[in-house]
């Protein structure tokens, strides 16, 4: 009795073992959803469609775009999607972000996702208006000690990656600075060119194009390595604030439950279209930095932001909704 129950045991381990094998191989069997909290054209959206049209190349069906600009939402909706990898999230910082500034979410990020791979990060910049003296980050940080409350800073909304690192900087340098939120990013750049306010951060895939052209300076760009396209563009961890870092990335995840081998299959395809090098340096070219993960570095990363960010917004008195 004893060896037929092991052998029914190995039995059904083996055929445990089998169908998930099948599952694997027969994953995907229809196109694959991948949900973005942008609009069309953002820089997310932008990454997302470059690197879907490879996946799928590779994956053998399409990867189809649906665009949902509500961060909260679209986190939710792949949550709670069936588990087989044919539903997928493009996550990354701003999805930590919005876990660090909400008190109560339909999910939670830790549990109901698995974390496949990263796939892009990309620099903010800090930048000045043509017609002001600033040309370094310690010319901004000395004019706002000489001036408390006259330097104004511009960035994206309240609670938004450019808004926390605006606060990040205005708590590491030690100064007394009026951070000023825009809606758009081009209300922002023509606030820094017409000097409503001295200096900006923003998204440097957004504002590439008039940095290249010279129509605002850049000053630092916020990772703590300088982008390849503007070698000559220190960071600002080496111009005067040890250890500053506010850089963006965006990866994909899945819902928690999905099967182990969807997931390994899902990170291949990921993991050979970024490294593809035409799209490497297409994505360059645009401001972004192809870069892939393991599930674990991608987990911990966005743990770390989590943490990041949440004592930024708890330091800067920003109200958690």
């Amino acid at each position: 009795m004893h060896t037929r129950r092991k052998v029914l045991c190995a039995g059904a381990a083996m055929a445990a073992f089998w169908c998930a094998a099948a599952l694997g191989q027969a994953y995907p069997s229809k196109p694959i959803q991948l949900v973005v909290a942008f609009a069309p054209g953002g820089a997310g959206d932008i990454v997302a469609r470059l690197v879907a049209r490879k996946m799928g190349e590779d994956l053998g069906r399409p990867v189809v775009i649906e665009n949902r600009p509500v961060p909260v939402a679209s986190a939710a909706l792949v949550a709670s999607a069936k588990p087989d990898g044919h539903t997928l999230l493009m996550a990354g910082s701003g999805t930590a972000l919005t876990s660090a500034l909400f008190n109560r979410l339909p999910y939670d990020l830790a549990k109901d996702f698995r974390h496949i791979s990263t796939l892009s990060s990309f620099d903010l910049v800090l930048v000045a208006g043509r017609q002001q003296k600033f040309r370094t980050v310690a010319d901004v940080i000395a004019f706002a000690k000489a001036h408390p409350g006259q330097l104004a800073l511009g960035t994206a909304r309240v609670g938004s990656t450019q808004n926390l690192a605006g606060e990040l900087f205005r708590s590491m340098a030690g100064v007394d600075v009026l951070i000023v939120p825009y809606k758009t990013t081009g209300d922002l750049v023509s606030a820094v060119r017409a000097g409503d306010v001295q200096v900006a951060l923003e998204m440097l895939p957004a504002v590439l194009g008039p940095v290249q052209n010279r129509t605002i300076h850049p000053l630092a760009v916020t990772a703590l390595k300088r982008f390849a396209r503007l070698p000559d563009v220190p960071t600002v961890s080496e111009s005067g604030l040890p250890g500053f870092e506010a850089a963006s990335w965006n990866g994909i995840s899945v819902p928690a439950a999905t099967q182990p081998q969807v997931v390994q299959r899902i990170h291949s395809a990921i993991a050979k279209a970024v490294a593809d090098p035409g799209l490497q340096r297409e994505l360059l070219d645009l401001g972004f930095v192809a870069q892939a993960s393991t599930p674990e570095q991608m987990a911990q990363r966005m743990q770390a932001d989590t943490r990041k960010w949440a004592d930024v917004i708890a330091k800067a008195r920003i109200q958690r909704h």
